[in-house]
């Protein structure tokens, strides 16, 4: 839904105001890809897998069941954020701020909140 013209002078005033305040952040956060904070995230969760697989070895050659579980742990939860992240770096998972989504995609089903609100309104139009 676009923006009136009030709300899109008011957005310019806001945005102005910021970049007159801060202008190296405002300027740092414009240009700035959000994509880029995935890809980071998705490199630290590698490393940790990775430390995961290391410490599941070590508490398998020493013996030790609870180093084992901990390196377990550690490989799941670092794939789960991974996982995450990869999803809203490629558009998959919920709203990305800033990353268009892609042409062709249908729409999302709405929830149900929507749909109540919406039976709500046809029976009100309706008397």
């Amino acid at each position: 839904m676009p923006l009136s013209e009030h709300e899109q002078r008011l957005l310019d005033q806001i945005e102005q105001a910021l970049y007159a305040e801060d202008p190296k952040w405002a300027n740092a956060v414009r240009i700035s890809d959000p994509r880029g904070h995935y890809k980071r995230r998705l490199v630290k969760a590698s490393i940790g897998f990775v430390l995961g697989i290391v410490l599941l070895m070590v508490g398998v050659v020493a013996n030790n069941i609870w180093l084992g579980v901990a390196g377990f742990v550690v490989m799941l939860a670092t794939c789960l954020w991974g996982l995450s992240s990869w999803k809203r770096m490629n558009g998959f998972g919920g709203e990305s701020p800033g990353v268009a989504q892609p042409r062709g995609r249908r729409p999302q089903r709405r929830g149900f909140m929507d749909r109540m609100e919406e039976r709500w309104r046809r029976r009100t139009d309706e008397r």
